[in-house]
């Protein structure tokens, strides 16, 4: 590998490793699972409550999501071009190869 590769499978590793960390873990905060169970006992106030609390928390799931969306994209985007620049290497080396065979 060249510098300019090793670089590049360095940068990989280093956005796989930021994109593993953004991995939502659940899609619902601790203690929520079972609130809904007693909904008809409520009143309509505390319902309304209810709602507000847990409407911050989807935002932040989905805001989790689209983040950890974002850095898939990216990493595609760095393996598709470190993808490119390595099969070009090696028909460059196929090349230099058949040369010196012939």
């Amino acid at each position: 590998l060249n510098r300019t590769n090793a670089e590049t499978h360095i940068s990989s590793f280093i956005d796989l490793t930021a994109c593993q960390q953004h991995i939502p873990s659940s899609s619902l905060p601790q203690g929520v699972v079972g609130a809904t169970s007693a909904h008809s006992s409520k009143k309509p106030a505390e319902d309304a409550t209810q709602k507000r609390e847990l409407r911050k928390p989807a935002r932040e799931c989905r805001r989790k999501k689209k983040e950890y969306v974002k850095c898939l994209e990216n990493r595609v985007a760095v393996l598709e071009n470190q993808n490119k620049t390595l099969i070009e290497e090696l028909r460059a080396l196929k090349d230099i190869y058949r040369h010196k065979v012939e």
